[in-house]
């Protein structure tokens, strides 16, 4: 089966003020880097509400379409603003991984990568944040489990930032494991590891610099094992690439073979447990070059694996 790509144009649409890191020529380094890859290209749906309601109140839900603009710029915060194109960019953001799990839980793709933004891991149950307005791979989450009737889906996130959102989303929810490995002392602050949730969440936090060594003898050590424990039925990727050495807002010092490798490894755990399922969305990555290798260097071994 073929490793399926959603991805839209409205994406283009969300226009972020000048020098901002998370800006529409990200959506370029990617679908280029892809380009000619033979890959099934799907059209990026608009998430239903019933499905957004799963993970947010009515009142975040409506605060965001109350803010979007019908000119320039709004700011929910000082990193995160809409456009007019904004509101459909976010809806088509949650609706592209909805779809994804769809494709993959009925057998039409093997696996699949939505590369949509705005990004969504730091979006919390009533908070837009981080570039992020719907916590848009724990709505996936949560409609994989009520819809296709799953009993544990895990979610895997190697950005360098917390997902604080998803986190935020989905501790109270024992059906759903949260793994993250992140640097701190960085944005957003959270992500210490004795934030555990119900028992459900595995926080690693990794030193700046910490470089590939440590990042995948921390994977080996504490993510790996409870996804093994855990045995999930579908397994969920946040594949942000900003941990890369050259990307400008933290220092990781990673390469595109470690994510290359990390995401082998977490389709070995997919065959093993999920019969392959594995459904990935990006996240962040702000140096555009490495952006764009980096995802080509995950969606490689995904289009390699897909069942």
């Amino acid at each position: 089966m073929a490793t399926a790509l959603i991805t839209h144009k409205a994406c283009y649409d969300h226009v972020t003020p000048q020098g901002h890191p998370e800006q529409v020529a990200r959506l370029d380094a990617v679908l280029g880097a892809l380009e000619g890859l033979d890959l099934m290209r799907v059209t990026a749906p608009m998430v239903a509400d019933d499905d957004l309601l799963r993970a947010h109140p009515k009142g975040h839900i409506d605060t965001i379409k109350a803010t979007a603009p019908s000119e320039g710029w709004r700011s929910l915060d000082a990193d995160t603003h809409m456009s007019v194109g904004t509101l459909e960019a976010a809806y088509r953001a949650a609706g592209g991984i909805v779809k994804a799990v769809d494709l993959v839980m009925s057998g039409e793709a093997g696996n699949a990568f939505s590369a949509m933004r705005p990004p969504g891991h730091h979006a919390e149950r009533e908070t837009a944040m981080g570039f992020c307005f719907f916590g848009s791979v724990a709505v996936a989450a949560k409609h994989a489990l009520d819809f296709h009737g799953l009993k544990r889906v895990a979610i895997l996130d190697f950005d360098v930032h917390h997902g604080n959102g998803t986190q935020d989303l989905v501790e109270e929810d024992a059906r759903i494991l949260f793994c993250s490995s992140h640097q701190m002392p960085l944005y957003p602050g959270t992500g210490a590891a004795h934030e555990t949730g119900v028992g459900n969440v595995v926080n690693v936090p990794l030193p700046d610099g910490c470089g590939s060594a440590t990042f995948r003898a921390a994977w080996e050590a504490h993510i790996f094992p409870r996804v093994e424990a855990f045995k999930p039925e579908l397994l969920l990727i946040s594949a942000g690439f900003d941990a890369h050495s050259d990307d400008p807002l933290a220092g990781m010092e990673l390469r595109e073979d470690d994510f290359a490798w990390v995401t082998g490894k977490i389709c070995d755990l997919a065959d093993k447990h999920c019969q392959g399922r594995v459904v990935s969305a990006l996240e962040g990555g702000y140096d555009l070059e490495a952006l764009g290798r980096s995802a080509r260097a995950h969606v490689d071994v995904l289009k390699e694996r897909a069942q």
